[in-house]
Formats: C-alpha cells, structure tokens, sequence
C-alpha cells in the first residue's frame, strides 16, 4: 500500500510521535462528515473556493483519483455527435441543475421581497389563525377541537382537511424562507473551520520542530549552567537555614531570659525582651516554625504577668501604704486626743522631699503600665479600689470609735432626758448606737473620719499630680524620651485594641501595636485618627481623664457615707440646740469645701443632704417657736412686767450691728452673734444668770404643757411693776420697768419678751447659716404675723377672755398691748436690716414686700388699739348721757340745794382721768396725745348736744348747769392733747361755744 504524503511533505514516521497521524485523522474524518453540507450548499456558487479545491487540501483523498480522463482521440477529430452520449446522460442532471438554479433565483427574490429575518414569520401569523399557535393548543381539549374543526358532514371535513393541508403548506414554506435566509452564516462559519483545521496542522508540525531545536540545546549549553544555579540555591538555602537555627537559639535564649526577668519582678527588662520578641512575631521570620507556634502564647503571658506586678506596685504604692495613717488617727482619737472640730490640726500634707520620692517611685511604674496600653485600666482599677478602701477605712473608723463614745460620759451635764434615745428599741444596731451619741460625740466621730477621709483624698491628689507631671510636665527630665516612647506606643496599641474589639484572641493590643501602625489608613479620616501625634494627645487626655476620675470617685464615696451617717441621725439633728446643731453643720462645711478642694468638684449630693438637714432644723425650731408662743400669749394676763438688764442687752446687741452696716460687712459677719444673760430660776426663787452665746433653747418634746411650763417660769423671773421689786433688787438682779430702744421706752408683758428672745435666736440662726437666710426671714415674718394675729385676736377680739380667765378686757390690757405692737413695729426695720445682710439679691424684693405687709399690719393693729380705747370712752361717755335726763329733773325740783357738780359731771371726769393716768403711765405721749385729742372731740360733740337739748326752767336749774360744764370743762382742759387751735384756751370746743352761748358773760 502506497503511503500518501501529509501536508507538511513529511510522511507519517518521520514524526517522533503518533500526535500528527491522529490529528490528520481527526481532520480527515471533519472533511468526511462535512462533504454533504458542502454538495447541498445552495449557494455553493458563490463561494470561493470550490469543493475539489477543498477536497485536494485533505489529506483523506488522494489526487490522483480526481485525475482527469485523457482522450485518445485528437482534438481536431472531435464533433458534437462525440459528446451526445455524454449530453445524454447529464441532461437529466443538467436540467436539475437548471431548476434549481431558478428555484434559488425565484427564492432570493422573494427574500428580497420579504424585507428580512423574521417576516416571513410575521406573514405566516397573518395567514394562519392564531389559535394554532396557542402554547397550550391540544386537539385533545373538546374546546380547543371544536374550535379548530368545526365540520357538521363530510363534506365539510374535506374542506377542513384541505384548508388545514393549507395551512401546513403556508407554514412549512415560511420556514424553509427562513431557512435559506440564515443558511449564508452557517456556511460561512463552515468555511472558516476547514480553514482553522488547515492552520492547526501546520502548528502541530512547527511545534514538532521546535522540540527537537530544545532538544539539542538542553543538551549542549543548558545543563551546566543549571548546575552552577542549583549549587547556589543550595548554598543560600544553608545560610539561611544557619541564620534561622540562630534565631531559634536567641529566642529560646530570649524566652528564658524572660522568665527570669519576670520572677525577679524587672518589670522594665522584662518589657525590653517582649518587645524584642513581639518584633519577631510582627514580622515573617518566625513563620512555619512549628516549635514557636505557642510564642505569641508566651508572650501574652508574660506581659500579662508584667501588667499584674505592675498594678500591684502601683496600688501598693497608692493605696495601702495609707492604713498606718488611719491606725495613728484612730489610736488619737480613742486616746480622747485633741481632734480639731474644724479638721485644720495636723494637716496631711507631704513634704518636698517625700513627694520627689514618691514620683520617683511611680515613675516606673507608670512608664510600665504606658509601654502596655494598661495604665488606664489599671487607673480605672485603682479608681475602684480608692473607692473601696475609703468605704472600708471609714467602717473601720466607725466601728472602732462608735463603742467608745458610746461609753464616754459627757463633759457637759445634760437631763436624761435630753440623751436621745434609739427609735427602733433596739439598742444594739449601728444606726441606734449613732442615734445614742451625743451631738458632742457625734461631732467627734466626724472629726476622727474627717481626718481620715483626708488622709485618703491627700494621697489620691499626690498620686494624681505624679501621674499629670509624668505625663505632661517632663521635659529636661532624664526619663522623658522614655514615657514619650511609652506614651507614642501605649496609643498605637491602644488604637490596635480598639480596632480589633470585636475579634477576640488572647493576646493583648500590646502585641500587636507595631503591626496595626503599619496597616494603610482607609480615607482621609482615619489618616488623621491613625496620626501618632493624634494618637498620642488622645491616649495622654484618656488617662489624664481616669486619673482625674479617681479623685472624684474617691470623693464621692466619701461624701456618700458622710451623708449616710448624718441620715441616720436626720430625725434628731432638727431637735439639737443651734450650737450642737451649727457644730455639726460647720465640720460638715469644712469637710466638703476641703474635699471639693482637694477633688476640684462640687459634692452636690452632700450639699443637698445638709441644706435639707438645715431646712428641717429651721423649720422645727420654727415650729416649736411657733407652738410656744401660741401656748404663751394663750396664757398672757397683759400684766406689765419689769424688764431684765439680759433683754435690754439683747436689744442693744441686736441692733448694734445697725452701725456695721455702713461698713465692712464680710470683716463683721462673724461678730454678729447675740450675747445676754439668761435668766434662770433656782430652787430657792432667786434668780441667777448665765452668760454667754445664745443658745436655741428647745426642748425635745414641744407640748403646750411645756409652753405653759416656759410661760409661768418667766413671769416668775420678771417681777410686774407692781410686785416687789425691793426684794428683787436686794438678790442682785437689776431691772428695768421699760424696755428701752431708739432712746424710748416701752412697757412690756411677757409674750412680748419671749417675742423678743425668739426674734434674737432667729437672727442667730441667720447669722450662723447664711445658706438659710432667706429661709430664717420667711419664718420670722410667719411669726411675726402669728404674733400680730393672736394678739388681736386675744385682746381687740376679748379672746383672753376665754382662754386666759380675764373678766374683761381694760384699757390697761388695751394699752400694755398697744405698748407690744409698738415695740415690735419699731424693731421690724432693724430686725429687717439684720436679717437681709445674707439674703440673696434675687429673693430680697419679694421678701422686702412681705416685710412691709407685716409692719403695715402692725401699725393698723395699733391705730385699731387706740381706736379702741376711744370707743371704750365714747361708750361710757354714751352710758353718763343716758342718765342725764333723770339728773335735770331733779335740779328743776324747789329743794335740790346742792351746789356741787351732778354725780354725771363727777362720774364722767373720774373716768376720764383715770384713762387719762393709765395711758399716760403706759403709752407714748404722742399716742396719749392723739387719743385724747379725738376724745376732747366726741366729748365736746356729744356733751354739748346733750346740754342743748335739756329744758331748764329754773334759775337754779340753770346755774346747776353752769356748774357741771364749768366741772367737765376744766377736766377736757387738763387733758393731754395735739389739737392746736386758733384760741388761747387749751382743747377749746363746741362745749365752750354752747356755755358762751348760753350764759354770756357768767361764762367767765
């Protein structure tokens, strides 16, 4: 068999390989199965290349099959008749060939006709009924059959059948239409494959060559310098594997070092080494070394060992070197060593030298806990435990000093009554063992945990200052390139932290701050955030803000069990006298202003504790007051009493600060405190006094019996003016029968003084808490109402009447009263100008106004008292004139031969001048003088009408008459008055125009 020769012009076993042999086959087989599509391509024609061009360039068939025939005749012989044969036996397939010629003809025309792919469709839905092309067309639904055969006989079947033949004849012809118009492409796509199968047949025998060319040069050039390349790759490969077994050594070196260094507590060597390593980790050196897979483990470790002794040092140095401190203050105050009240003796204070000391200490420490991120957990940690051990210490204190002053007698006397005595019954608890101390011994205890507090907050604020000069004020220190290193990578790997929250793992942002500074920043934004400097200034300010934070929690800690302590005792303070009350109001002052100093924040929960504790002790001595002086004036008799020198001090001493006023007022706030001599009862009736600052005297109990006990011990203490005053001055006690202010005297009973001392422990109350002034005023004008009110009540109303057992209400009470009103409305300015020295200027307008309300009632409560005794005159004037009628009658009588005045004319200016005696006795002369001038008034008013109406018929009638004005006139003449008239005559009247009227010249 003949070999056929490829292509390539190479025959089949000169290939190396089988790959071409099968290839051609591949190729010759395409050719194969491709040779009808390309006899039945309509359009064959036109193309190009012709099939026997195509069949020669296949490898399958040989050429010399397709040789032409040779004839063996001459071509000069040949005639048409030699061809008829030939033309015979192609006519047939010529004429096919003419057919199809005009069928493609006929067929591109009406492709032409159509317009394009796709409309002979379109045409084939217009003649076709759309129901057959329903997707869900199915001649086996009844609806859709008879839709499309609806037939009644044959005959209409045959049609049927003949339109439905038409119809797949319209269809099928449209397709083949669209058929022949896609059918240029796909042989066109045909015509590039053989081409693409020519061209891969010529690559898979240059690739043949191309191996073999490799071949020879592999073997004559390559392999030696390979070799060469191959020995250095072996000897890097050892020098890095020698430097790798170094660092192996150095790490494992490293690692015990570490361990070492963590046992011996070198907080700083120890922080060196893990840098060293953490480096190594950060970087690719120690990758797939499977023996230091547990390294970053380690390290973790041991900086987490790092952290723990450098928190302990830092609390150690902190915290608990302060206990000796406490152990010294309670051991002074259980030895009843002088505690200063005010907390100013034996300030904690430490020196120069020891604060060098102390920074110095914790200045490692610091740089430690910065080099770790730590410092402001460990400073939140700390923060914690100052808080605790405030709490503790102050425990400690309380439970240690409490059974002490529970058992300590009391340097002052007091009645058992007095000693406060637990309200639950219990005796034993804690909160009853404060109640039983004294407000002596309460304030001790305060004192004791004063210092203590101190103590704490001092070594706080030492702490705080080292850590801000750490942070802020090192520059020239020999350690400030150290914390600023500590500082810049403290904040890388804080920020690393904070970057990787939500990812866990058990190595600290320590480990990882080198390798988060390396990571690109996203935007613009974060670029700033990831700013070392940034980074820095936000790390210092995070742990500048919780060392701040430590101070103030401790503070607030301390202020909190400080206000427990005074809740315990919050239903007794309001019940203390206002020195044990202010004593412990001042240490709790002292105590905030030295730890809001020490803090530098307002303690606003403690502030409120005592303002509401002061509240509620003013406002129970204002009650108390209040129920007092409701039980004394119940109990008033309106019996003038002689004055004791101790209330005229009050007064002179009160108002004595009137002078201040135009001056320095802060130097003298202080020196505003009332001094007078309190007036005690012996046993023996003598009286006996005690100098000194004014105390609020209360009681624990307010009743009315203790009032009335109050009430009847002062009467007996304040002799009337008509009691036995030899006797009193003969014990010593010097008195006075008016009580003398602005150079006037005035007439006083007993609520009127106890009025007045009560008014002086209010202005001591304003004076010794300031914060409450406007609190004391509200009081004081609610007292002074009450005051006003009762007495009105009690005297203008006859209320005495009925609660003191007064048969009437006479114009001595009436004037006694009037005395009161007076002084008290005389006061009301000064006590004002005293009081509003401390009042705030917001609230002074609306409590000048409710002053002046209260001395506007005061004064019209004393013009209605003088009202009154008017009236009381003009009644009993009324009452005289009644009887007048019945008088006359007798004076018209043969036998009346009396020449003296009537019994109405003697009765009338008795009267008259015994008012006139008792108000001059008690009253003013101004106010005597304005109310007899409306008396002489109404007398001359009214006498003189009576007169004009009398009928005297007789001459001795007549000179009766005469007689009884010329009596009533001489008495209205003799009376005190202001009425300033034209005449010579004093109180001239209607009366003396009616006897000028009615006798003429025997006027005279």
């Amino acid at each position: 068999m003949d070999l056929q020769p490829s292509l390539s012009g190479r025959y089949p076993n000169d290939s190396p390989t089988t790959t071409s042999s099968s290839l051609s086959k591949t190729v010759s087989d395409a050719g194969i199965q491709n040779l009808s599509s390309i006899l039945n391509n309509p359009l064959a024609g036109k193309s190009d290349a012709s099939w026997i061009g195509w069949l020669s360039s296949s490898t399958s068939v040989s050429p010399p099959e397709f040789a032409p025939l040779i004839s063996t005749k001459a071509s000069t012989d040949l005639a048409r008749s030699d061809f008829q044969g030939y033309v015979s036996s192609i006519s047939e397939s010529y004429h096919r060939f003419e057919d199809i010629q005009k069928h493609a003809t006929k067929e591109s025309l009406d492709v032409d006709s159509i317009g394009g792919q796709g409309e002979a469709l379109v045409a084939c839905l217009r003649e076709v009924p759309a129901l057959y092309f329903k997707e869900d067309f199915a001649l086996e639904d009844g609806a859709t059959f008879r839709a499309a055969c609806p037939f009644a006989n044959v005959s209409d079947n045959l049609v049927l059948q003949e339109k439905l033949s038409h119809y797949l004849d319209v269809v099928e012809l449209h397709l083949v239409k669209e058929i022949s118009l896609r059918s240029n492409s796909f042989f066109e796509a045909q015509g590039q494959l053989q081409d693409l199968n020519v061209k891969i047949v010529e690559g898979c025998s240059r690739i043949r060559q191309l191996k073999e060319t490799i071949r020879l040069l592999d073997s004559d050039l390559v392999d030696s310098a390979r070799q060469i390349q191959e020995l250095n790759d072996t000897k890097s490969n050892l020098l890095a594997l020698q430097r790798k077994l170094r660092l192996i050594l150095y790490v494992n070196q490293a690692l015990s070092a570490l361990k070492l260094l963590v046992a011996s507590a070198d907080c700083a060597g120890a922080l060196d080494v893990t840098d060293d390593l953490q480096h190594l980790l950060d970087g690719d050196e120690l990758t797939g070394l499977h023996c230091f897979r547990h390294l970053r483990d380690h390290v973790a470790a041991s900086i987490d060992s790092i952290n723990s002794i450098l928190s302990s040092e830092f609390m150690r140095a902190s915290i608990h070197e302060t206990g000796d401190t406490d152990s010294v203050i309670l051991s002074k105050a259980k030895a009843r060593a002088s505690i200063s009240v005010n907390g100013k003796d034996d300030e904690v204070k430490l020196h120069e030298e020891e604060t060098f000391n102390f920074r110095d200490r914790l200045l490692p420490l610091i740089v430690g806990l910065l080099r770790t991120a730590k410092l402001p957990f460990v400073l939140r940690i700390y923060r914690d435990t100052l808080t605790a051990d405030m709490k503790t210490a102050i425990k400690t204190a309380v439970a240690e000093l409490l059974p002490i002053l529970v058992a300590r007698p009391l340097e002052s006397e007091f009645s058992p009554a007095e000693r406060i005595a637990d309200t639950d019954g219990g005796g034993s608890s804690l909160a009853s063992k404060l109640r039983s101390l004294s407000s002596e011994n309460f304030v001790q205890l305060l004192a004791a945990i004063f210092k203590i507090v101190r103590a704490h907050l001092v070594r706080a604020a030492e702490v705080k200052k080292a850590i801000e000069w750490i942070m802020c004020s090192l520059d020239g220190h020999y350690a400030a390139d150290s914390v600023a290193a500590a500082i810049a990578l403290g904040a890388m790997a804080s920020e690393s932290a904070q970057e990787n929250d939500g990812q866990g793992g058990s190595l600290l942002p320590y480990t990882s701050a080198k390798s988060a500074a390396k990571v690109p920043p996203p935007s613009v934004k974060a670029n700033e955030a990831m700013n070392p400097s940034n980074m820095s200034r936000n790390f210092r300010a995070d742990v500048l803000r919780e060392n701040t934070e430590a101070v103030f929690a401790a503070c607030d800690a301390a202020h909190g069990r400080w206000a427990k302590l005074l809740g315990v005792r919050a239903v007794l303070h309001p019940k203390l006298r206002l020195q044990e009350f202010l004593s412990i109001y001042n240490i709790t002052q002292e105590f905030i202003s030295a730890t809001e100093k020490i803090g530098g924040r307002l303690g606003y929960s403690i502030r409120g504790t005592l303002q509401s504790q002061a509240k509620a002790f003013v406002e129970f001595q204002h009650e108390s007051r209040m129920t007092k002086i409701k039980a004394v004036l119940d109990q008033e008799t309106w019996v003038e009493v002689d004055v004791p020198d101790e209330f005229q001090a009050i007064v002179n001493s009160l108002f004595h600060s009137e002078a201040l006023i135009s001056g320095n007022t802060d130097e003298n706030e202080s020196k505003i405190t009332v001094k007078y001599n309190l007036v005690i009862a012996n046993d023996d009736g003598s009286l006996r006094t005690d100098t000194g600052n004014l105390d609020v005297q209360q009681q624990n109990e307010q009743t009315e019996s203790s009032a009335k006990t109050d009430n009847k011990t002062l009467k007996d203490n304040l002799p009337s003016s008509q009691s036995n005053s030899s006797n009193t001055k003969d014990r010593g006690k010097s008195t006075a029968q008016t009580l003398v202010y602005g150079d006037v005297g005035y007439h006083m009973v007993n609520c009127g003084l106890m009025l007045l001392k009560m008014l002086s422990e209010y202005i001591d109350m304003n004076n010794l808490l300031p914060a409450l002034s406007s609190e004391v005023v509200h009081r004081v004008v609610e007292i002074l109402k009450f005051f006003n009110t009762r007495t009105c009540q009690l005297v203008l109303g006859a209320g005495a009447m009925q609660v003191s057992g007064l048969k009437s209400i006479t114009s001595k009470h009436l004037a006694l009263a009037s005395q009161v009103i007076s002084f008290t409305y005389a006061i009301i300015p000064d006590i004002r100008r005293t009081l509003f020295l401390k009042v705030p200027e917001p609230r002074k307008a609306l409590l000048l106004s409710e002053f002046d309300r209260v001395a506007q009632d005061y004064k019209v409560h004393r013009d209605e008292i003088h009202t009154k005794l008017v009236q009381i005159m003009r009644e009993r004037l009324l009452v005289h004139l009644r009887g007048l009628p019945q008088i006359v009658e007798t004076w018209n009588r043969p036998e009346d031969g009396d020449s003296q005045p009537s019994q109405f004319a003697r009765s009338l200016t008795k009267e008259v001048g015994y008012l006139q005696r008792v108000l001059s006795r008690t009253l003013h002369e101004v106010d005597v003088q304005a109310i007899f001038r409306q008396v002489v008034v109404i007398f001359h008013s009214q006498i003189s009408e009576a007169f004009s109406r009398l009928e005297i018929s007789t001459p001795k009638a007549k000179e009766r008459l005469h007689c009884d004005i010329a009596h009533i006139l001489g008495c209205i003449r003799s009376l005190p008055s202001d009425n300033v008239s034209n005449s010579s005559t004093p109180n001239w009247g209607q009366l003396d125009e009616f006897l000028a009227q009615k006798f003429g010249g025997e006027a005279g």
